[in-house]
């Protein structure tokens, strides 16, 4: 007799779509932390934060571990944070 296997849900079935910077994203996930959405976009974890737009209310996320819960057409922007070169 074999071991029963547990699936675990991972996603809805379905991709949501958010953007980021303006560029659109899509993943199946329901969450997704700061850093995955970041990374997902492109941009180094460690040298940016999102901010959530929400309406007029704008959400900064600096925790790169914080579980974001995401909707469809959730709208981000990036903030660059690292040190900027002179020339």
């Amino acid at each position: 007799m074999e071991p029963e296997k547990v699936v675990l849900e991972t996603g809805t079935g379905r991709e949501i779509t958010y953007f980021v910077d303006g560029e659109k994203q899509e993943t199946e996930k329901r969450e997704l932390t700061v850093a995955q959405i970041l990374d997902k976009a492109g941009l180094d974890p460690t040298t940016h934060y999102l901010v959530e737009l929400r309406g007029a209310e704008q959400i900064k996320l600096t925790n790169s571990n914080e579980v974001v819960k995401l909707h469809e057409h959730e709208k981000f922007i990036s903030v660059f944070t690292g040190v900027t070169p002179l020339s």
